[in-house]
């Protein structure tokens, strides 16, 4: 469903390329983990994926649509969006934030249909969000808010949620609970969801498929067990404090 022909995500000038010449593909349902550490790329390639940041060279595709040329409101139709970046919408309430992933769908009036209304409703019981309700969305606490924008996401039943670093705000059960329903919600509804995270014991847990940044330019793709026995896991992520055990699929620290 999203295919990545010889992709090179970047900036132009002289910090040039992060990652080059990247094919590679997801299949509708793919709950997709990407890892690596601060600076290898994640985010410049999260949001190249989403139509937000165009490619150096290569193409994304998504049903045989080039994603960056797509019209914005084919795009939002296709593509759910969650970003790191602290939210603010001044004087919105909780419904209305959750309810704005449903104009895509609304037509040039803007108007809500029951559907829309009850997708939303839905939405935010699934992953929680519907205790914030009639609440000011500013009034919420980060982790309340980054839980606001998930259900905004779901509510608007794209083939393709992008979601980067969306469980930093939660707490350990909060994460737990949240890469679990979005697991859920891929293999139920056949969405693609491509999720970047730090969480790495989670990741290796629940992913079908890691793609996994060395930090390097170069990036692999594998589950969670071909990546620990290839020794890529400790590759990218081993420093001179903390090493990752394949035995027992932790990192531990070093002794002195």
């Amino acid at each position: 469903m999203l295919v990545l022909e010889g992709l090179t995500v970047g900036y132009r000038g002289a910090r040039g390329a992060v990652l080059a010449d990247l094919s590679l593909g997801i299949a509708p349902g793919d709950f997709i983990c990407v890892l690596g550490r601060n600076g290898a790329g994640k985010s410049t390639l999260m949001r190249t994926l989403a139509g937000l940041q165009a490619p150096l060279a290569g193409r994304v595709l998504l049903d045989g649509d080039e994603v960056a040329t797509l019209a914005a409101a084919s795009r939002a139709r296709a593509i759910a969006v969650v970003l790191t970046e602290r939210v603010s919408s001044p004087g919105l309430m909780v419904d209305d934030v959750i309810a704005l992933g449903r104009q895509p769908f609304t037509g040039w009036q803007g108007h809500l249909s029951r559907d829309d209304l009850a997708q939303a409703r839905q939405a935010a019981a699934r992953v929680g969000a519907d205790a914030f309700s009639g609440r000011l969305f500013d009034s919420l606490s980060d982790g309340e808010r980054q839980r606001v924008m998930i259900a905004r996401a779901v509510a608007q039943a794209s083939r393709l949620m992008v979601l980067d670093e969306i469980t930093a705000f939660l707490d350990l059960p909060g994460r737990v609970e949240m890469m679990t329903l979005l697991r859920r919600h891929a293999r139920a509804t056949r969405t693609a969801v491509l999720l970047s995270s730090h969480d790495l014991d989670l990741s290796l847990q629940l992913a079908d498929r890691i793609w996994l940044l060395d930090g390097e330019g170069g990036l692999e793709v594998d589950d969670a067990s071909g990546l620990v026995a290839s020794g890529a896991i400790a590759r990218a992520f081993d420093t001179d404090e903390v090493a990752f055990s394949s035995e027992r699929g932790r990192f531990e620290l070093l002794s002195d």
